[in-house]
Order: C-alpha cells, then structure tokens, then sequence
C-alpha cells in the first residue's frame, strides 16, 4: 500500500483517514441538548411537526373541555367552580331557580293566605256558642293548608337539585345545555330526590319530636325535672347539631348518585357514604365554607338595603296607619311602604336563588372530584371527550354512569 509520503512525491493529494460514521446518541437525563447553530430557530417546528402536542419526555397539562380540568381538583378549584356554573349559563341555572322559588313564593301565598282569611272570616261571625269549635276547625285547616306548599316545594326543590347537577356534568365536558332540556332531562329522575327529601324532613321530625317529648316529660316531674330538662335540651341540641353536620357531610352526594347514576335511593346513600370515605373534613371545610361566603355576600347586600327601606318607612309611617284618612295614613304612604317590602322580597329572592345554585353545583363538583381520585373518572371522561370531537361517541353513552348499573 502507498502511503502519504509517496504520494506526495508523486504529486498525488493525500488520502485522509476516514472515521465510519457514529451513531448519534440523545442526551441523558440532566444533560443539555446540543445547541442549534448561529441562526437557527430553536422555536420554528419541523415540517410536518405539530407544534400543539408535547414531545416525547415532555409535561402536558390536563385537558379542560369545560368547567374544571380533568384531574383531581385542588381546593381553590372547588371553591371558584360553583360560582363559574352561574357566569357560563346564567339563563338556564339561575332562571330556573327563580323560576322554581317564584312558584313556591306563589302557591304559599295563595293557598295558605286564602287558608288564614277563611279562618279569620269565620272566627269572627262565629257565635259565643260555637266559638271555641269553630276556633279549633279553622286552625286545623291553617296547619293543613301549609301540608299543600310543603308538597311543591318538596318536589320543586327536588327538580331544582337535578337541574343543576345535570347541569354540572355536562359543563364539565363542555356542553351547554337550554333551560327546556335540563328540565326534561332532570323530570326523569325528580321522583327518587322528592323521595330522598321526604325522609330527610321525616327523620328531622321524629328527631326533633323526641328531644320535645323528652324535655316535656322531665318539666313535668317538678323543679329537679325542669332543671334536668334544660341541661338534656342543650346535650341534645350540642348532639343533635353535631350528628346532622355528620350525616349531611357524609349524605351530601347522594342527589348526584341517584341523577347521575340513576340509582336508588337505598344505593345512592351507601355510595355517598363510600365515596366520602377519607376525605370527610376536606368535604365539610368545602361545602361550609362556600356557604359561608354565600350567606356573608347576601347580608352584605341585603341587610343595609333592609336598614335603609325600614328608615324611610318610620319616616313614612312613624305612626303606623291613621283611621282618619289624613297624615303618615295616605294610601300613597301605604303603596310605597309595600313597595318597599316588595323590593325587599326580591332581593331575598335573588339571593336565596343564588346560594341554591351555588350550593348544588359545590356539591357536584365534590362528587365528580371524589370519582377522580377514586375511580379514576378523568380518564374516562378524556376518552368521552376525544370520541366525541372525532366522531365516535356511542349513542346514549354517558361517563358518569357507572359500569354494570342500568
């Protein structure tokens, strides 16, 4: 073989060694990358890249199809959501919940004002005989008149829950449903919730007609009885208070299981109770606190509208009404008092709307926080979410039902 040295005198170039080629190896873990060189765009993607997706070994963040992310919720998330569900669809949350405090505003009204002046009108043009009877019959009728409104908001309040827990889970996933649809949607679940309400209002009765009963027994057995029965009224009241805050925080999602769900009542209790297990404080340091800043927000509007309205009607009215037609008695007086109540009552009405939509939506929140870290609900939700925008949802699917359970 020729070497250099020959070549050169033979007036031939050298041949230069030639190195076979090395395989190009990634940088390791905390290593740096190779610089691009003078000029390069490190920002500009290749051809054909998406510039949208993380590369391989990089952090995506989770997807956010709607209200929350899909990830276990952190708790300023669950306290700022519940008040995003009232921005993102005002018209079918809180329309409905005026809508269905209106109703109850108005049925009260109607039947138990019609009640009260039919036992006011035959009171009076009962005779000195038949007094004391007819004072007991139109009582009677009073308390039972109350039983009908009792009945409408019981099943009103029922539809209202539903609404807004449906409305919750679809905002999660993006969607946004019209008042009209919520409220078919909500009707086929109303009679387990009125039926969950209901023994809600019976255990607080039975509960509460046997610490009255109790206490009553004890005042009857003299001074030491009385003093017995003060001291068991505050045990009780400090137990009962106690056990309610319990039951309510352990019992709180069971309006979500039976209309998301579609379970039972039976069902829906043991599955909130399974399901709050372990995160039993942070579930009650959320409702409460939320409703404390519902309540707090309220009274900051309400009470110095009330201060207000009750000074103009002692200016008003510093006397009450006149019988004789002159002064603080003018019908004009009389009309801007009541409007001024009136006034008053909206406010309230507004507000109390408010804090049930807020309240339910907490409520769902929680629960859809609980299945994610419990069951892993995100991952299904994501795999929803991507067969919906390519196309390949399932006819009547629906992520948050849960496997096996019609």
């Amino acid at each position: 073989m020729t070497d250099n040295h020959d070549r050169q005198g033979a007036g031939v170039p050298p041949v230069e060694s030639v190195q076979p080629p090395r395989a190009f190896t990634p940088p390791q873990y905390g290593q740096y990358a190779p610089q691009p060189g003078y000029g390069a765009n490190p920002t500009q993607p290749g051809y054909g890249a998406n510039p949208t997706q993380p590369g391989p070994g990089q952090w995506a963040p989770p997807p956010k199809p709607g209200l929350v992310p899909l990830r276990p919720l952190g708790f300023g998330t669950l306290l700022g959501a519940p008040f995003q569900v009232l921005r993102r669809n005002p018209r079918a949350t809180l329309g409905s919940a005026l809508i269905i405090q209106f109703v109850i505003g108005v049925v009260t009204a109607l039947i138990v004002g019609g009640a009260v002046l039919l036992a006011v009108t035959r009171i009076d043009s009962a005779s000195q005989e038949d007094y004391d009877s007819i004072q007991a019959g139109s009582t009677a009728i009073v308390l039972l008149s109350t039983l009908i409104p009792l009945a409408v908001a019981l099943v009103t309040s029922a539809l209202l829950q539903s609404i807004l827990v449906i409305e919750v889970s679809r905002e999660i996933l993006g969607e946004k449903r019209r008042m009209g649809e919520l409220w078919r949607a909500a009707g086929r679940r109303i009679w387990p919730l009125a039926l969950w309400t209901l023994l809600q209002v019976v255990v607080a009765v039975l509960v509460l007609a046997a610490v009255v009963g109790v206490i009553v027994l004890l005042t009857l057995l003299g001074t030491v009885g009385a003093v017995l029965a003060v001291v068991f009224g505050i045990v009780a009241f400090l137990g009962i208070a106690v056990l309610a805050a319990w039951l309510t925080t352990k019992l709180s999602l069971v309006p979500c299981v039976i209309v998301l769900e579609r379970a039972g009542v039976r069902a829906a209790i043991a599955r909130s109770w399974r399901l709050t297990d372990r995160f039993f404080w942070r579930t009650l340091g959320t409702e409460w606190l939320v409703g404390a800043i519902v309540s707090v927000a309220s009274q900051v509007v309400v009470q110095p509208i009330s201060l207000i309205f009750g000074l103009g009607v002692g200016v008003l009215a510093p006397n009450g009404t006149d019988e004789s037609g002159t002064g603080s008695g003018l019908p004009a007086d009389l009309l801007l008092i009541g409007g001024l109540y009136l006034v008053i009552g909206i406010i309230q009405l507004v507000f109390g709307a408010i804090s049930s939509v807020v309240q339910a939506a907490t409520v769902s929140v929680i629960y859809v926080d609980l299945r994610i870290r419990k069951e892993g609900l995100d991952l299904e939700l994501i795999r929803f979410v991507e067969a919906r925008e390519s196309g390949r949802l399932a006819p009547d699917e629906d992520p948050f039902r849960v496997a096996g359970r019609v």
